[in-house]
């Protein structure tokens, strides 16, 4: 601290003298209740306990003699003195508890009320115990005169209800509701009787209900108090459902009618709501003369009425319409329709210069007020989706979607959002339509709807590129243009925020891009990026979860080139990097290897790399290699990899005679007693390690398939070119012929000599570079569970390669000409997409009622 000038060391004059005893008086002041608080040593001798008291003995005293925070801290622990010693806590501690009650405070009753319920739960005593001696205490503090603790003591006997028998709620709690239902009674009093008498009645036979119950809930339904009325209301559907259908049209039906009626708005309210979840048990009569005509009237008055029944509409919308849809005529289907329309743009009319009715604009609560509607309305779309059916959705409900994917407010946005993939499921075949709001959505400024898109974002794209058979080519020409940007930009923006758990969610779920784009789009537009998030981002899961998207993006990745260099620059940039944090990194990015590729490809390419850190000078980089060893070891051969394993155990000599770091040196001996318990994978097939092999073995033949598909592109690049020059040759011969009687003649000799020379020599290279790769596979694949069999006749070549269920064979058959055709690459593709997923599981085949995963023969070559 640089020091005061010389004025204002010695500044004495009146002014500065007033400021400091001001100073010096807030300092007192702020020091004064630090020491009240101080404890006394009358307060502190009474506060102390005898140690020699045992836990029982401890909280009889407490609860006797000790200040209310003691008690409540007994009754806290009340359900460890319970698992300790019930029969001592029941005959000795709780009949102190029940004293104390009557005079405690707020704090001690909620207390007491959640310790009694997790004694229940925990089951410490028998039933017929547990409602001997607390449920008496309950009872008793059900109708506290403060509000909380009142619920509180109701939330635990309606938990209660559910293990008591049935002789005991007779007893104990349906015979006093008869008085405690009485207008007589408190209003507190016949409000918890409504509840219970809702939760009661499933638990009794129909005519115990009709002849206990139902003349309670009659007379609660009719009280003087709308509180009352509306309480008992909204337990109308739990009763309904303890009666049955004949005694809820008879009794419960009429009462709702009339508190539909009511002239308090609650009452409606609750009576709507009601009304709503007990659809399903009228029948088409009922619903179409008695609850129709009831609803309509709602509808018609809600936008004149309390905007809270207007809240309750929206909500309960779509689950109505979907109760009414077979008795509504056009006309009404039409009405309802045309009424959610207007509910997802109300409060928006202004803003778009609509005001037709002269209505002055809304104030701040009304417009919180409307984009709740709006809310609602948006969570009630894909019920409205099947109201109208999807094949009328483009007609009737694109524009009102529309609205809400680009509504003013964050809410609603972000419900739509969260809405997105259960639309895209219901268009089927029509999903290319929704193509734009899904762009707009991904391009959002709020990152919580961002987030919420994403979350079912793999689903939502593999709709909209394989959703209709008609239009799936055109939606994919006129999506991916627009798809790739938005992606990225999206990524980017979640990067530069601070909301981490979000850019993590889309690093993930990007996973998904090699089975909805092509590999070269991955390439230059996502896979670096990857890379640079890995080198550049200051969060770990995020770090992680691009390393792990880039190595997907590498599995799927179809050019050799590529591969090579996404691998170099891995080894060099990280493995090799100057700074600990990255080669940490790699590690990372090695385990993800080994979890992702077969055992072969991570030998080839990252061994002997990830043994170079066991010369680290970091400890921490040393420390997280040993503890990867293991999973190293694991993707050994043996005695192809004999070399490898030579390596392996020189590097962990060398860390247990030259470690210094004595932490380090530890796990390297945990290591080393790990590594000796391995049992390693041989050549020849072994039964214990099948399921691995198998595994490992089907990720090889991916990979080999991935160079074959790499190889079948460039002939068939070389074929199309070469068939371009034989069709001007072809019209330069035409053309000649015309002009020329000799031309004809020779030209043929010519071109006749250069046709058989040419197509031998190539097929000579073709069954070579074939034959070379099946030999290499064949040796990864064991004859009894898929091999490479090879077929070469004169004319052409047949490669055998295993389903990935390993019990039959699909055949890729190619010929001279076929050889280079399109088809055969969408076949090896084909594949490779139907590989294991990440998790090691099998995939599905279309056999029984599995889903096969979907074909892509198109999504590499339509760009």
């Amino acid at each position: 601290m640089p020091p005061l000038p010389l004025s204002a060391e010695m500044d004495f004059s009146q002014n500065s003298l007033f400021g400091y005893i001001e100073d010096l008086q807030e300092l007192t002041i702020i020091e004064r209740p630090v020491r009240r608080s101080l404890k006394t040593p009358e307060e502190i001798e009474r506060l102390t306990v005898d140690e020699e008291l045992n836990d029982i003995e401890r909280a009889v005293y407490l609860l006797s003699s000790g200040q209310d925070v003691q008690g409540t801290s007994v009754v806290a622990n009340l359900p460890f003195l319970m698992r300790q010693n019930p029969a001592e806590t029941l005959r000795r501690v709780l009949p102190k508890v029940r004293e104390v009650l009557h005079v405690a405070g707020v704090e001690m009753q909620l207390t007491a009320a959640a310790s009694f319920l997790t004694i229940l739960q925990e089951e410490s005593v028998s039933i017929q115990t547990y409602s001997h001696s607390f449920l008496h205490i309950i009872l008793q503090h059900v109708e506290h005169r403060d509000a909380g603790v009142s619920n509180a003591w109701l939330e635990t006997l309606l938990s209660i209800i559910e293990a008591l028998p049935k002789e005991t709620l007779r007893h104990e709690i349906l015979n006093p509701l008869v008085s405690k239902a009485q207008l007589s009674q408190t209003l507190q009093s016949r409000l918890v009787s409504c509840k219970l008498l809702g939760k009661l009645a499933n638990k009794f036979e129909a005519h115990i209900i009709k002849r206990e119950i139902l003349p309670l809930v009659k007379s609660l339904c009719q009280d003087v108090e709308y509180e009352v009325r509306s309480c008992m209301c909204r337990q109308l559907d739990i009763i309904a459902q303890g009666i049955g259908t004949e005694l809820t049209k008879s009794i419960v039906l009429p009462e709702l009618i009339e508190l539909a009626r009511d002239e308090s708005s609650s009452v409606r309210l609750a009576a709507f709501e009601t009304l709503v979840n007990l659809l399903e048990m009228f029948d088409a009569d009922d619903r179409s003369q008695t609850i129709l005509p009831l609803v309509k009237s709602f509808c018609e008055k809600s936008f004149k009425a309390d905007e809270t029944i207007l809240l309750s509409l929206s909500l309960h919308l779509g689950k109505l319409c979907h109760g009414l849809y077979g008795i509504l005529t056009p006309d009404q289907h039409l009405r309802f329709l045309e009424f959610y329309k207007k509910l997802c743009t109300l409060g928006l009319q202004q803003e778009n210069g609509h005001n037709d009715n002269q209505v002055p604009p809304p104030n701040q609560e009304q417009e919180k007020r409307y984009a709740s509607v709006r809310k609602n309305c948006a969570y009630n779309f894909p019920a409205m989706i099947v109201f109208v059916d999807p094949k009328n959705f483009h007609m009737e409900l694109y524009s009102t979607f529309f609205c809400l994917c680009h509504d003013p407010e964050v809410p609603v946005r972000h419900t739509i959002a969260i809405c997105f993939y259960e639309v895209s499921k219901l268009l089927s075949s029509g999903v290319y339509l929704i193509y734009k709001e899904l762009i707009a959505l991904l391009q959002d400024e709020s990152l919580e709807v961002l987030d919420a898109l994403v979350d079912h974002l793999p689903e939502t794209l593999e709709l909209l590129t394989t959703g209709g058979e008609s239009s799936v080519q055109e939606s994919k020409l006129l999506a991916v243009p627009d798809l790739i940007p938005a992606l990225t930009a999206a990524e980017q923006r979640a990067a530069g925020s601070l909301k981490w758990r979000t850019h993590e969610k889309i690093l993930q779920k990007y996973a998904c891009l090699p089975h909805i784009i092509s590999s070269d789009q991955i390439y230059y537009r996502f896979l670096h990026r990857m890379f640079t998030i890995m080198i550049t981002n200051n969060v770990l899961p995020v770090q992680k979860a691009a390393s792990r998207t880039l190595c997907i993006f590498l599995r799927y990745n179809r050019k050799q080139e590529q591969r090579h260099e996404i691998i170099q620059k891995l080894i060099e940039q990280l493995g090799q990097g100057k700074s600990y944090w990255y080669r940490l990194r790699f590690l990372d990015t090695c385990e993800f290897i080994i979890e992702l590729f077969s055992k072969s490809f991570f030998c080839k390419y990252f061994f002997l790399p990830a043994l170079e850190l066991t010369h680290d000078p970091v400890a921490n980089v040393r420390m997280k290699l040993c503890y990867l060893l293991p999973k190293v070891k694991s993707t050994l051969k043996i005695p192809a990899d004999k070399h490898l394993l030579q390596q392996l155990e020189l590097c962990v000599r060398k860390l247990l005679c030259q470690e210094k770091d004595k932490d380090v040196l530890a796990i390297v001996k945990r290591t080393v007693l790990e590594l000796d318990r391995m049992e390693m994978s041989m050549d020849a097939f072994q039964k214990r390690f099948y399921e691995k092999d198998s595994l490992d073995q089907e990720k090889e033949r991916e990979e080999l398939l991935l160079l074959e598909m790499e190889q079948l592109e460039k002939e068939k690049q070389q074929n199309e070119g070469r068939q371009n020059s034989d069709k001007v040759f072809e019209k330069k011969q035409r053309r000649d012929s015309k002009t020329s009687a000799v031309l004809p003649k020779t030209i043929p000799m010519s071109v006749a000599g250069s046709s058989s020379c040419t197509p031998s020599t190539s097929k000579e290279v073709k069954k070579s570079k074939l034959v070379r790769s099946q030999s290499f596979s064949s040796q990864a694949l064991h004859p009894k569970y898929g091999n490479l069999e090879k077929c070469t006749g004169k004319n052409s070549t047949t490669v055998y390669a295993t389903s990935v269920s390993g019990t039959g064979k699909s055949v890729l058959s190619y010929t001279d000409d076929s050889f280079r055709t399109r088809n055969s690459s969408e076949n090896l593709e084909n594949q490779i997409l139907r590989s294991p997923d990440r998790q090691g599981r099998k995939p599905k085949t279309t056999g029984g009622n599995g889903m096969a995963r979907r074909s892509r023969s198109d999504s590499w070559d339509f760009l």
